[in-house]
């Protein structure tokens, strides 16, 4: 029998809020579609198009409230990743960032500097993501309550319609990219889905090639290390059948 080791990335809270935000943000997409493009509300019956445009609303309300109760559960878990995104950029996030189109177009001929928990291109695009998100959410929240609860002024609508359509965009540009490559469609991070939508689990070899400073600093530490035996000459593994290893 053979000892293989997983590290346990993201918690169970921590995956639950990600895929809530992610199924929200694929209907919003959605959703947003029919009123962005008038052509397509025009294709279904009208009664389809109010069900859309009022979810829209309900759905955009999850995805401002799911973060904030995460917070509100686990304040420590988001000062510790807020100190790993907002953090000094070290030698290899530059070369990480350089590097990444070259790797995107041939990963076996482009070697990749080792990385924290938080990749320096995973910073620039998750900052994108949530950024585009606060804006949608105020100018959202602006045209929804200003045409209903009370009279914007026209101006403003206009204003609040422009900054929602142009960060929509912009976030579904990154949403794509993400989605390519935390799916695992992109070769060198196939099998990653299940970090997200899955244990939260991550094979030892696959964490030191995508987060080598992370990865080998929880494998001394051994809290969040899995040890599992499989059989010598089976490659996949099996039924975990240990446990957490206790520093």
């Amino acid at each position: 029998m053979a000892v293989k080791r997983e590290i346990q990335r993201h918690s169970l809270q921590t995956r639950i809020t990600h895929d809530i935000v992610a199924i929200s943000i694929i209907w919003l997409s959605i959703s947003g579609l029919f009123v962005l493009i008038p052509g397509l509300g025009a294709m279904v019956p009208v009664e389809f198009t109010q069900f859309l445009r009022f979810s829209h609303r309900i759905v955009g309300a999850v995805l401002l409230i799911t973060p904030i109760v995460s917070a509100i559960l686990a304040p420590a878990g988001v000062k510790r990743l807020w100190r790993k995104y907002i953090t000094a950029w070290t030698k290899e996030d530059v070369e990480f960032v350089l590097k990444f189109v070259p790797y995107m177009l041939g990963p076996k001929r482009v070697h990749m500097p080792d990385q924290d928990e938080v990749k320096s291109g995973q910073r620039i695009a998750d900052g994108m993501l949530m950024i585009s998100a606060l804006l949608m959410i105020v100018s959202g929240m602006v045209l929804w309550l200003g045409t209903s609860i009370w009279r914007a002024d026209p101006s403003l609508l206009v204003v609040m319609r422009f900054i929602h359509q142009l960060f929509f965009l912009l976030m579904l540009v990154f949403v794509i990219a993400h989605a390519y490559l935390g799916g695992g469609v992109f070769q060198p991070y196939r099998g990653t889905i299940s970090l997200m939508f899955g244990n939260g689990r991550v094979k030892e070899s696959d964490a030191l090639y995508h987060w080598g400073f992370w990865a080998r600093e929880e494998l001394e530490e051994g809290k969040n290390v899995i040890e599992y035996e499989v059989p010598d000459s089976d490659d996949k593994p099996g039924e975990i059948k240990g446990s957490k290893r206790t520093a």
